[in-house]
């Protein structure tokens, strides 16, 4: 239940005064406590096994729980099997959860066994605890809850911060054990590493096949799978992790991609510029990221140092970075020369990429990768025109994004913390930033839910949650307000009064990076990419030789209209070239028999199996590109209007 708006158990003593609410288990609170309650039973199970097994943490996540642990030798599926076993028989047990509070003394005597507990005692009350263990220690008392057998028996003990399930029953049977992984302690490199073994849970068992459902068709999706398979992109050795080349095929669709996205760029009154993927050191001192931003940024390159033949330095070298943003050098652009208020707004974009020295652990295919191309742009509007050039820019991503199938939005607004040296900038602009993002974000009429302490370090934003072909929430597009940069560039414009002004700038990315793009895209897709994005549009297959010249002719057309098509002439079987074209997804097969030819006409055959027959030529020719045109997604017959 909540009292006064806070968590609690369910034993918990309330009042007459107090204002109490019901928590339900489907709901986000309830599937939480559900959650960290089964992981307390997994810790529980994994100590009744190995007595020797140290507790870490075990928070619950998305879908799931976690729990880490100090082991001497790492688990093995077999391990998991028996975990499992012995969680099904507390569980049946039946074990109350029993909160206790307890002085920083008292823990560390109950949990003298515990070095990683004992760690984080001393650590209570302290913000770097509340973001590596929130769900031990806070900023209040410590407690310790004690799972007891009916007769009041203490049978094994956790440091936690709690609320917890009455009983380890209403756990249920809509649970099960996933994966397991290595972890560093509290997320640092430098820390021991763990093993973590992460588990779902459910309501019902239902619920719980139905995610499992989910989680098949979410590997069937795979970016990674399918881009092997459809032969997009590899992650060669040679050049190293998290940095990807993309073949022919995949080549294609993000020139698609970004040809898309060009067009709406100049339609809507923005310039395109370029940058270097270098530069020197004091650029980024200037932008702040050095002083906010190092971990994310690869190494310097000291260059430039010339020294003479006895080893004498004769010139001085300078540190030169690989640039992790954009900002700074279209900055430069707008500093180039002097400006006008009627110059305002003032759009500069590009496909800008961009090296991040992400860890190797968090490197996952192409939606995190240490060099990205971002679809970058940077607004510079004077303070009045703040609200409409986010309107506009917010309609835009929503209009680019529904070009790709996509939605199903909602909006997050990413808020600074105060009082956080990471933040730069004065709390006024902050709170004017902030204030204005919120009334623009309302008026658009879609859902907003907050992001406390998500801001970037110089300004907060509005990002696009999108949801995906199977219901995953995605962030796409990312609007962001800066009133810090154009200070420390010492940007200016001259206003109508003739006086110097300060332009507000605002950092807008409508994809993203476009690897990641890329990526939700073929999983949203499921490789079966819409007619304009396909990397084959269209495939003829002549039922015999003889009609194969027939089809160059059809083809040809299509060729010459810019649609990427081409005849099968091997000696396969017509079925087999079918099958063929059909696995590859290409989304429309022309066949063509003796009666095709001889009334001008051709056969359409579509993903799903699908055909219609005699079409004339010019009829094909005009639908196949209005299709593309229309971005339209021809999956069956009656897609191709």
């Amino acid at each position: 239940m909540r009292v006064n708006g806070d968590l609690k158990d369910l034993a918990t003593t309330v009042t007459d005064t107090d204002v109490v609410e019901a928590v339900t288990i489907d709901s986000a609170d309830g599937l939480n406590i559900l959650r960290h309650s089964a992981a307390h039973v997994l810790a529980q199970a994994v100590q009744r096994i190995n007595p020797q097994a140290n507790l870490g943490i075990g928070p619950p996540v998305t879908d799931g729980f976690y729990y880490d642990f100090g082991v001497e030798t790492p688990f093995t599926p077999e391990d998991i099997k028996a975990i499992s076993k012995e969680m099904q028989r507390i569980i049946r047990e039946g074990q109350r959860f029993v909160r206790r509070v307890v002085t920083d003394d008292e823990a560390r005597a109950e949990l003298a066994d515990e070095p990683f507990k004992l760690e984080l005692i001393g650590l209570k009350g302290g913000k770097e605890a509340a973001e590596g263990a929130s769900v031990e220690v806070g900023e209040g008392e410590l407690t310790i809850y004690d799972n007891t057998t009916r007769d009041g028996e203490v049978v094994w003990k956790d440091l936690c911060r709690g609320p917890h399930l009455p009983n380890t029953r209403m756990i249920g049977n809509g649970w099960d054990l996933t994966r397991i992984a290595a972890a560093y302690w509290r997320g640092s490199e430098k820390n021991p590493q763990l093993q973590r073994i992460y588990g779902t849970a459910w309501p019902t068992k239902d619920e719980l096949r139905a995610y499992q459902e989910r989680i098949a068709e979410a590997e069937r999706r795979d970016h990674r799978k399918l881009g092997a398979e459809m032969d997009l992109f590899s992650f060669p050795d040679e050049i190293g992790s998290g940095l990807a080349v993309f073949h022919p095929k995949g080549g294609i669709i993000r020139y698609e991609i970004e040809e898309n996205l060009r067009k709406h760029l100049l339609r809507n009154g923005y310039d395109l510029v370029n940058s270097p993927h270098i530069t020197k050191k004091d650029l980024f001192m200037t932008s702040g990221h050095l002083q906010t931003y190092a971990d994310g940024m690869f190494p310097p390159m000291h260059l430039d140092e010339i020294v003479d033949e006895e080893g004498n330095i004769t010139r001085q070298g300078q540190d030169y970075y690989l640039k992790p943003m954009n900002c700074p050098f279209h900055n430069l652009v707008f500093r180039s020369r002097g400006r006008s208020y009627r110059e305002l707004p003032l759009r500069l974009a590009e496909f800008g990429t961009v090296y991040r020295y992400e860890k190797s652990g968090t490197l996952s295919g192409l939606t995190r990768v240490r060099g990205l191309t971002q679809d970058d742009a940077h607004i510079y509007v004077a303070q009045d025109q703040v609200k409409e050039e986010l309107t506009t820019n917010l309609n835009l991503v929503l209009d680019l994004l529904r070009d790709y199938g996509l939605n199903d939005f909602y909006l997050e607004l990413s808020t600074n913390e105060e009082g956080n040296p990471k933040f730069l900038g004065e709390p006024e602009q902050w709170s004017t930033a902030i204030d204005t993002l919120r009334e623009v974000a309302i008026e658009s009429g879609l859902e907003l839910v907050a992001d406390p302490g998500g801001a970037a370090f110089y300004g907060p934003k509005i990002s696009v949650q999108a949801r995906d072909a199977i219901g995953r929430t995605w962030q796409m597009s990312t609007i962001q307000l800066d009133f810090n940069q154009p200070e420390r560039f010492e940007l200016e414009y001259t206003g109508p009064d003739g006086q110097k002004h300060r332009p507000v700038m605002i950092h807008r990315a409508l994809l993203g990076s476009v690897e990641r793009f890329f990526a939700i895209l073929l999983e949203h897709y499921a490789g079966d990419f819409p007619l304009w994005l396909a990397p084959s549009q269209v495939v003829g297959v002549p039922v015999a030789e003889q009609y194969g010249d027939y089809l160059d002719d059809v083809i040809g057309q299509l060729r010459a209209a810019g649609v990427r098509a081409d005849v099968d002439h091997s000696d396969d079987r017509m079925q087999k070239k079918i099958r063929t074209h059909t696995t590859a997804k290409v989304p429309v097969i022309l066949i063509v028999g003796e009666q095709d030819r001889a009334a001008g006409t051709v056969s359409f055959r579509f993903r799903d199996g699908t055909q219609e027959n005699g079409v004339p030529v010019a009829d094909a020719v005009r639908r196949i590109n209005a299709a593309i045109a229309s971005h339209a997604l021809v999956l069956k017959a009656g897609d191709l209007a």
